[in-house]
């Protein structure tokens, strides 16, 4: 597991680094210029003889103005730009820079920069570089760019040469992966001990390239060493996390592995029925019941015979036939293919009444919540939603626009405010536990924006949670094994031809690696 800060939570640490342990900060930047240096030299090891490094008044600056003197002392021909105003640097910051003058770093302002750019435009003399280092902003911006500043972004982004970010893209909220008017487009972004919540959030992410964490004396001692701070609480599950998945075990039998409800379909819509519950299977699941219309008997039957049929005629089943399903369910799905009607809706009322055990609200259940938002609120077992952007957009009588722009907030706000795991998807999904942990997904590839796909999910995660895995813990793990079976899908058949069949297909490669 890697853990994704955000702006606060860093601040906190380097100072805690610097206050318990007495690291000075002139060392921090030393450290961490010299892991950006060896960086950059490993990423272009033989085209950085000339290197253009834009530095800030703060100390990401200060890191630039270290990187910039190792890389003079290397050789290199360095040009420093600096702010036009140097009155508002930071105390590190002058320091470095009366340090790089005395070593004979060549510099230049902005202004000056920006205007020889302008007067050489188009002509052969015109500014060549084959590395751009930024480091003119940090971590802590907060407010838009303007001004001369978004004049020398625009620049750098328009010259030649391996573009290069020191700790974070400048222009790219660390929080939420905005850009706060204009951003440094890097090819390789060389952050320090923690990646930042925003570089792996769209469109920060897009702004980063490559990222190598690298780390500088900042760790998981330093903050907790007084039992005053906590581990970050953003996280992304990592290749290893799959050891988490419930275990086999030699003496066991199929009641072992716990039973999953499937309330989906309508008729017509037997697909989404097939989906969750297949994938409820592939996800190691003992038994999984269906409890659809009786139009879809024969076609489950026909590509699911593994599965529990209970089927209903009419509009809905009567309370006592749910009861039924539910009766040795460990976990349930609702909502899937079940429509809008009279009928689904008295079906999703039923199902939050009486359900007892975790469930897995999705895509139909959602879309009749949204007209009822206040049943989310009521005493229930625990729920997990999954909504998309849209479906999001309609709980909340909010634009898709504005949830895309705050995906962290809005699931964090969400699971708070209704007691409720709320997994958002989006190209970068967020599973937010109230008053607990929030996962930013890492896995999966946009072949995965297919019909059918969230309704594997819901079968992934419903099935991890019949086994006995917490739901805090099985809707994240849940989202990063479902991306991670997007990803083996597209290496055999490709991105474009992604489809929630080969997505299922590649479930039990995932299984079967972490089967050891």
């Amino acid at each position: 597991m890697k853990y994704l800060v955000r702006k606060e939570e860093m601040k906190r640490y380097d100072a805690n680094t610097i206050e318990f342990f007495g690291i000075p900060s002139m060392v921090l930047i030393e450290r961490a210029a010299l892991a950006a240096v060896e960086e950059l030299v490993r990423d272009s090891p033989a085209a950085c003889s000339r290197i253009l490094v834009a530095v800030g008044t703060g100390n990401n600056g200060a890191d630039g103005l270290v990187m910039a003197r190792l890389l003079h002392l290397l050789g290199h021909e360095v040009l420093v730009l600096t702010a036009d105003n140097q009155s508002r640097a930071t105390k590190e910051n002058r320091q470095e820079f009366a340090i790089a003058k005395k070593y004979g770093v060549a510099h230049e302002t902005f202004e000056a920069f920006l205007t020889g750019a302008q007067e050489k435009e188009g002509a052969a003399g015109a500014h060549r570089f084959d590395v751009v280092v930024d480091a003119v902003f940090g971590v802590g911006l907060s407010r838009e760019i303007g001004g001369s500043y978004r004049q020398l972004l625009e620049r750098l982004n328009g010259l030649s040469g391996k573009k290069i970010a020191v700790d974070i893209p400048s222009g790219i909220d660390a929080d939420d992966g905005s850009v706060l008017g204009v951003a440094f487009r890097a090819d390789l972004t060389v952050t320090f001990s923690y990646e930042k919540l925003g570089m792996r959030l769209f469109p920060g992410q897009e702004y980063c390239g490559r990222i190598i964490c690298r780390s500088v004396g900042i760790d998981d001692h330093s903050f907790l060493a007084e039992g005053k701070g906590e581990k970050p609480f953003t996280a992304a599950f990592t290749q290893e996390d799959l050891a988490l998945l419930p275990p086999r075990r030699p003496r066991t039998n199929k009641g072992s592995y716990g039973s999953v409800l499937v309330i989906a379909g309508s008729a017509g819509m037997a697909g989404a029925a097939y989906f969750s519950a297949k994938a409820a299977y592939f996800s190691g699941c003992g038994l999984v019941r269906i409890l659809t219309p009786e139009e879809n008997r024969v076609i489950i039957q026909s590509i699911l015979p593994e599965a529990v049929l209970t089927t209903y005629s009419g509009v809905c089943p009567d309370e006592d036939v749910l009861a039924e399903a539910m009766e040795r369910a460990d976990a349930v799905v609702c909502g899937p293919g079940l429509g809008k009607s009279e009928g689904a809706r008295m079906l999703v009322h039923m199902a939050l009444k009486r359900t007892a055990v975790p469930m897995v609200l999705d895509a139909d259940a959602l879309n009749i919540l949204s007209e009822e938002p206040q049943l989310l609120k009521s005493p229930h077992g625990k729920l997990i939603v999954t909504p998309h952007l849209g479906e999001m957009a309609r709980l909340l009588k909010s634009t898709v626009a504005d949830i895309r722009d705050h995906l962290t907030r809005t699931a964090e706000e969400f699971a708070r405010d209704c007691g409720l795991i709320c997994v958002l998807k989006d190209a970068r999904s967020v599973t937010a536990v109230p008053h607990g942990m929030t996962y930013v997904n890492l896995s999966g590839n946009n072949g995965m924006a297919t019909g059918g796909s969230g309704d594997v999910l819901t079968g992934v995660m419903a099935g991890l949670i019949a086994q006995g895995l917490k739901p805090e813990l099985a809707a994240p793990l849940g989202v990063y094994i479902h991306g991670l079976a997007g990803d083996r899908a597209a290496e055999r058949v490709g991105r474009y031809s992604l489809t929630a069949q080969a997505l299922l297909d590649g479930l039990p490669a995932v299984f079967e690696k972490a089967d050891i």
